[in-house]
């Protein structure tokens, strides 16, 4: 399967590598708008000069390919989509599906009215931690979710777009862990409070931290804490997350997840009474593809045998719409509900 990657420079690279590595899928060509980038990408990729061009219409005009991987930031994310797929190719897109709902429906809208695939690089989904969590829930040992409770603290540089976004936390980064208590909860969020704020050392144009509390439409509740300009102690890029369940508890702190159950025993008087079983450590999942891996394994099937993704732009308009209600919650104080 041949694809043309439009942005080849800073997460633009992971997906260079991830395609290098993929038996299944090479590249038609690029699109990369910056020509110092361009002639860096093609030197260090060896990547032909000849089929890099500074815009999507070009490259479609020339060249012959089966499918899209966009990496360029939120608000170019509309415009591309909708040109590959009236083009009649399928897209695999970075996150966050679009910079803004309305944008991010119109994909969804073009999605459909076309009959293509619409993927969303999602990959926080795919990793052992989190398929161990999910695996762990799934089978009902801990019998069923009350609350959920995520911690993210971090403090990266990364310059450009994201350091003059709006809420460069909730929209760029806390999607992914969004997207995760989705996917663990397997239900879409109902009700939001928030607040947001930036620390007076932020390096960031917008609001940097976040909390916020939720409630799922399957009626587990949910908070969540976090921190792009955080200075020391940082968490996991994962998040630190704690599930309070009916038989127990499922803690995960840097990556390791341990469980402790609730057990039910007879004190000296014949009572029934709760005690503690001994800590566990649960081995991760071992997975063939993670990640980029993953999802471009994913993107194949789909292009070339019709086979549904589990982020489609359809299943992810959920998590966009969780992330700008957190954002609504923040700007309006109010609580937000969803439908």
């Amino acid at each position: 399967m041949k694809v043309i990657q439009v942005g080849i420079g800073g997460m633009g690279e992971t997906w260079l590598r991830a395609v290098q590595r993929s038996a299944e899928v090479d590249y038609a060509g690029f699109v990369e708008i910056n020509d110092a980038i361009a002639r860096q990408q093609a030197a260090a990729y060896n990547l032909d000069p000849a089929t890099i061009f500074t815009s999507l219409p070009a490259a479609l005009e020339k060249l012959d390919a089966d499918a899209i991987i966009d990496v360029t930031p939120p608000q170019f994310h509309r415009a591309n989509s909708t040109l590959a797929l009236e083009a009649g190719l399928p897209v695999l897109s970075e996150k966050p599906l679009a910079g803004a709902l309305e944008d991010a429906q119109a994909i969804v809208d073009k999605a459909r009215e076309t009959g293509l695939s619409h993927m969303v690089a999602q990959n926080y989904r795919y990793r052992p931690v989190t398929q161990t969590i999910k695996s762990l829930l799934e089978t009902g040992e801990l019998g069923a979710v009350g609350a959920v409770h995520a911690e993210f603290f971090k403090g990266p540089h990364f310059g450009g777009f994201r350091e003059e976004m709006p809420h460069p936390l909730i929209i760029d980064m806390a999607i992914h862990h969004f997207d995760m208590m989705r996917y663990f909860l397997g239900s879409d969020v109902q009700e939001i409070s928030a607040r947001s704020w930036n620390p007076p050392w932020s390096w960031f144009k917008g609001d940097a931290s976040a909390a916020a509390s939720m409630r799922f439409e399957n009626g587990v509740f949910a908070s969540y804490s976090a921190s792009w300009c955080s200075q020391a102690l940082p968490t996991s890029w994962n998040a630190d997350w704690r599930f309070d369940c009916e038989k127990g508890v499922m803690l995960v702190k840097d990556d390791v997840v341990t469980v402790q159950d609730l057990l039910r025993v007879t004190d000296s008087r014949g009572a029934l009474a709760n005690a503690h079983g001994e800590r566990r450590v649960i081995p991760l999942l071992e997975m063939e593809r993670e990640g980029q891996d993953y999802l471009l394994r994913e993107f194949f099937a789909a292009v070339t045998k019709g086979k549904p993704v589990a982020t489609s732009a359809q299943d992810n308009i959920r998590t966009i719409e969780f992330v700008f209600g957190v954002v609504q919650a923040c700007d309006s104080g109010e609580t937000v509900k969803l439908s």
